[in-house]
């Protein structure tokens, strides 16, 4: 029996995670709290465990593993993906990191992608507080204008599971012409969404809206900036369901308050989970009437949360039997 940490309160939805667990013959602690888990907690929780299930929030680096003992054989990070925790400290503690892609989590977050999408180029949010705010005094026909996204096309920067299948939703449900960026081509896209492999650049020159699906790392960091606004198209849209520090927040505010893009659909931060790194430039992106914000949701359906609780068992499971784990995050 080993003994296994859920740094969270599972609500429900990791009822069968815990179950998986437990029929393992594993001890299973669980959290009390759900959600900002102070670091000196959960590393108070997490010493002598053999396993931990962490969150996105949490912080996995050189300290947490020397606290948590040499015991530690996996973290199972309860996300798609691992910017939350050191790599390099991990593979030096011999301890195994995973994460829980899955077709679920692609699924929801494609869909939220085409909600922040449709938000902006139907002006649904800009409409909503109009309307409830009692500015709506009869229908005229420039009201709220937008445009259609059928024969548009949609550029994206990455083009992996999530952003695989952002392309099949744009060119088969919604008529899209679909670009991408990425370091490989992939064949799927192409031949299930027409898709075209492009440069960068080009690809924001030519996109009518960019969506962004690429993994954060240093290389990755402030991708989108003011040149990169300044290669796209005057009208054009920004989606970002994939990690806030991707984008630069002072150039896309600029690009937003200067009317370079039309608008923008985001879903994390910077600096999340401030919605605005610096509120003393006047800069700030929750007062943009050009923006959708979200809180970091779009993989928050209960469909979507629940198979990323069993994929984090499988893996702690597999690990701790000595068998190779299910989603190694690398």
């Amino acid at each position: 029996m080993s003994n296994v940490l859920i740094g969270f309160n599972p609500k429900g939805f990791a009822d069968d995670a815990v179950e998986i667990l437990k029929k393992a013959k594993h001890k299973v602690t669980v959290m009390p709290a759900s959600h900002n888990i102070d670091q000196k907690d959960l590393i108070k929780a997490a010493k002598g465990k053999d396993a931990v299930l962490t969150l996105l929030s949490n912080r996995i680096d050189d300290a947490f593993f020397k606290a948590v003992g040499p015991q530690l054989k996996i973290v199972a990070n309860y996300a798609v993906g691992f910017d939350n925790i050191d790599l390099e400290a991990a593979k030096k503690h011999k301890v195994i990191v995973t994460n829980t892609p899955s077709d679920v989590v692609n699924e929801s977050v494609a869909e939220h992608t085409f909600a922040l999408m449709i938000a902006l180029a139907h002006r649904v949010a800009e409409a909503h507080i109009f309307t409830t705010h009692g500015e709506y005094k009869g229908w005229t026909p420039d009201l709220f204008l937008g445009n259609n996204l059928k024969g548009r096309t949609l550029g994206l920067i990455g083009a992996g599971r999530i952003g695989g299948a952002v392309a099949e939703r744009a060119y088969k449900g919604f008529g899209m012409n679909v670009i991408y960026s990425d370091l490989n081509k992939n064949a799927d896209i192409e031949k299930n969404a027409k898709a075209k492999h492009l440069p960068m650049d080009k690809v924001l020159a030519q996109a009518d809206i960019v969506s962004i699906h690429v993994p954060l790392f240093p290389s990755t960091r402030h991708l989108i900036s003011t040149r990169e606004f300044s290669l796209m198209k005057k009208g054009s849209l920004l989606i970002n369901t994939a990690r806030g520090p991707i984008v630069d927040e002072k150039a896309l505010c600029r690009a937003l308050k200067t009317k370079r893009i039309a608008g923008a659909g985001i879903d994390v931060f910077e600096c999340e989970p401030a919605i605005d790194c610096d509120l003393t430039d006047n800069l700030e992106l929750r007062a943009m009437p050009n923006a959708v914000l979200t809180p970091h949701i779009a993989s928050a359906t209960y469909e979507a949360r629940a198979d990323m609780a069993i994929i984090a068992a499988k893996n702690i499971v597999a690990v701790l039997a000595g068998k190779k784990a299910i989603s190694p995050a690398k």
